[in-house]
C-alpha cells in the first residue's frame, strides 16, 4: 500500500507540474498534493512582495474533518511542517452532507471564506487576544468588515478526536494551548505572515 502511495504521489506531481515542497506519511496523497499546490503560490506571492514573512506561513486545509490536524504552522525555507493544530470552520459552512462544506464572504453568513490572509494586528476582544485578519482574495475581502479574526476558544480540544469539533461565526478559533505557540511566531515577526485557508 506504501508503495502504491508513493507511486500515486509521484504520477500526481508528474502529471500536474507541481513541485513537492513537503511529504508526510500521516496526510494522504492528496493533501500533500493540495499543501504542496499552496505552498509554491504563496511562495510566488512573497517573493513578490517584502512586506510578508518570507520564512513562515500558516495553512488551514478545510477538507480535512475539524476533529483532525489541520492547521499548519510551515517553514518556507527548510519546506518542514513546524506545528499543527485543529481548527473550527464556521457554522454557516456547514452542509449536513459529513465532509462536504460551503464557503462564504457575505456577512452574516457565519461561513468560513477561503483564500489568503495577512495577520494584522492583535487586540483584546471577547474571546481575549485576537489577531485582526485581512483578506488579500476575492473570495476573503471582507475579512475585516466581517471580524474574522484568529482567536482561541475553550471549546476547541488540544488533542485530535474522531469526531468534529465545536464552529465558529467564520473565524478560524483554535485551542488556547496551540494559539499560544503560533502568537509567539507573529509577534515576533518583522513582517507580516500570510494564513492561507483552502478547500
Amino acid at each position: 500500500m506504501k508503495i502504491f502511495s508513493l507511486f500515486l504521489f509521484m504520477t500526481v506531481g508528474f502529471f500536474t507540474g507541481t513541485k513537492h515542497y513537503y511529504k508526510k506519511e500521516v496526510m494522504s496523497t492528496l493533501e500533500v498534493e493540495r499543501m504542496n499546490i499552496r505552498i509554491g503560490e504563496i511562495k510566488n506571492m512573497i517573493s513578490i512582495d517584502p512586506k510578508y514573512n518570507t520564512k513562515i506561513a500558516f495553512f488551514v486545509d478545510m477538507r480535512i474533518p475539524s476533529g483532525k490536524n489541520r492547521f499548519f504552522v510551515y517553514d518556507l525555507v527548510n519546506n518542514k511542517i513546524l506545528d499543527q493544530g485543529l481548527v473550527a470552520h464556521g457554522s454557516g459552512s456547514e452542509t449536513g452532507v459529513k465532509g462536504s462544506l460551503k464557503f462564504s464572504n457575505e456577512p452574516n453568513s457565519n461561513c468560513t471564506a477561503l483564500g489568503r490572509y495577512s495577520i494584522e494586528k492583535c487586540y483584546k476582544g471577547g474571546f481575549g487576544k485576537s489577531y485582526k485578519l485581512n483578506g488579500l482574495d476575492e473570495t476573503n475581502n471582507n475579512a475585516l468588515k466581517r471580524a474574522i479574526v484568529l482567536h482561541y476558544y475553550s471549546a476547541v480540544p488540544y488533542d485530535e478526536q474522531d469526531y468534529y469539533i465545536s464552529n465558529s461565526h467564520g473565524c478560524p478559533m483554535v485551542n488556547e494551548q496551540f494559539f499560544k505557540r503560533i502568537e509567539k511566531i507573529i509577534d515576533t515577526s518583522k513582517s507580516k505572515i500570510i494564513l492561507d485557508v483552502y478547500y
